[in-house]
């Protein structure tokens, strides 16, 4: 059931009850309640004709050529633009990290510029760490997302082998790359798969931070090292997360590592455990305001925005949603609106909600 019921009208039914009404509460209650009164245009929104199911923000309007031309090279077998632009990036690790996951993604199809790469250069970090990203998402394409318990035995034994192989190329890089923090990430993550216990984990997490502290993918990772389906809880998880928002540089999308934990409470246990109390609802709004600092150019920010959006809402932090339902614009095309049968209709009514409930100091 869409949370939009349950959390914003406060109507006068007992909650089993709420639960049961289902998709017809939302489509003939707070339709209903909302449509007649909302004017998207007198809260600086987006008219309902202009919202767009089919992306989660604006194309990117950079970049694209550079990319297709590395591409193509890739393709040809020659690896030398691929180097130059992952060198380009310098010490911005986060940068880095991307355009190594870009090759990383362009080896997955074809490895034979990447093979070349490694014959002509054996001694470089880069193209070390992209192979060792390379095997790490084979290994996990193995496994699949399922639960351990339904992932069968053959495939099971495949994936430790080839997440050995990862580990064992990762820590190759990093003797290759001293500097880059890239060979750490693949280490975190294939570690929780290798089911590393907590003092075998720490020392990879120390070597991480300490080559990059704010790293967001770094963080990403160790968030699910520490969720309660593998080595961890939802308390460590949570504690987990709530240091990187505190910790979060003006400009990082590090705070965002919240709204991860959040998901994978929500995925497991649904909306009702998500954190309800005041400082948990003021974390949020944290977080909200740290992302406000992020470049609107960041790849993944749009997409970061839609949940924090809906949690906002969740917790009846009403301006702030409204604040992020402005910056999102007209896209609606992500999760957790996709989720419904209309994200359209979905995505308009929580902007709606958030819109009416704001102080009408908020709506100017």
């Amino acid at each position: 059931m869409n949370v939009l019921v349950i959390l914003v009208l406060g109507l006068a039914v007992p909650l089993a009850y709420r639960y049961r009404l289902g998709s017809r509460l939302r489509q003939f209650g707070l339709t209903r309640w909302v449509g007649p009164r909302f004017d998207p245009a007198a809260y600086g929104l987006p008219p309902r004709e202009q919202l767009n199911a089919h992306r989660a923000g604006p194309p990117p309007t950079h970049e694209r050529k550079e990319i297709r031309a590395l591409a193509n090279d890739a393709r040809d077998g020659d690896w030398r633009a691929a180097a130059a632009f992952v060198e380009a990036a310098g010490q911005d690790w986060d940068e880095r990290w991307s355009r190594h996951e870009l090759l990383q993604q362009l080896a997955a199809e074809d490895d034979t510029w990447l093979n070349a790469w490694l014959s002509a250069r054996p001694g470089d970090g880069t193209a070390a760490t992209v192979r060792a990203q390379l095997l790490l998402h084979r290994a996990w394409a193995v496994r699949g997302a399922d639960y351990a318990h339904n992932v069968p035995a053959g495939r099971m034994a495949r994936f430790m082998v080839q997440l050995n192989a990862a580990m064992d190329a990762a820590q190759q890089a990093a003797a290759l790359a001293p500097e880059d923090p890239g060979p750490w990430v693949v280490m975190v993550t294939a570690a929780r798969g290798l089911r590393y216990d907590r003092e075998e984990f720490r020392p990879l997490w120390k070597e991480l931070v300490a080559r990059a502290p704010h790293h967001y993918e770094g963080h990403a990772q160790a968030l699910q090292y520490w969720c309660a389906k593998w080595a961890g809880s939802d308390q460590l998880m949570l504690e987990f997360a709530e240091r990187a928002v505190h910790k979060a540089p003006a400009g990082s999308p590090l705070a965002a590592v919240h709204l991860h934990a959040l998901r994978e409470l929500t995925r497991r246990k649904g909306l009702s455990a998500l954190p309800s109390s005041r400082a948990a609802k003021d974390l949020l709004e944290t977080v909200a305001r740290s992302l406000n600092q992020v470049p609107d150019d960041d790849p993944g920010l749009q997409g970061l925005r839609h949940h924090l959006a809906q949690y906002l809402l969740r917790a009846r932090r009403y301006d702030a949603a409204l604040e992020q339902f402005r910056r999102i614009g007209p896209w609606c095309g992500a999760k957790p609106w996709t989720d419904e049968g209309d994200p359209v209709a979905a995505f308009d009514l929580a902007r709606g909600l958030a819109a009416l409930r704001s102080h009408p100091a908020a709506r100017s």
